[in-house]
């Protein structure tokens, strides 16, 4: 991408509830059914660590450098593992997309 290209912004969607739980994150969409366990999602420590970052607007480049700088981590294996975690996100509805 060129300098010029807009890149889209990932951000948190409104409809869901999250929480720090023993250092996790649990995240339950507020739209579902009350009874439904297959809409509670639990991130890791990065996902926990990325989910934090995504309470405001960002690019993936952008959550990729600060997860290479956090974990220690080539930048190039970051965007890859950020790129798949908001792809997983967006599929069952917790990203907004700028």
């Amino acid at each position: 991408m060129d300098g010029d290209t807009p890149r889209p912004r990932f951000l948190q969607s409104p409809n869901l509830v999250s929480r720090d739980v023993a250092g996790d994150t649990v995240v339950v969409p507020i739209c579902r059914g009350v009874g439904d366990l297959d809409s509670i999602f639990t991130f890791n420590a990065v996902g926990t660590f990325l989910w934090g970052l995504l309470a405001e607007a960002r690019s993936a480049s952008e959550l990729a450098a600060l997860v290479a700088r956090r974990f220690r981590v080539p930048e190039d294996a970051a965007l890859a593992d950020v790129r798949h975690f908001l792809a997983e996100l967006a599929g069952v509805g917790l990203l907004e997309t700028l």
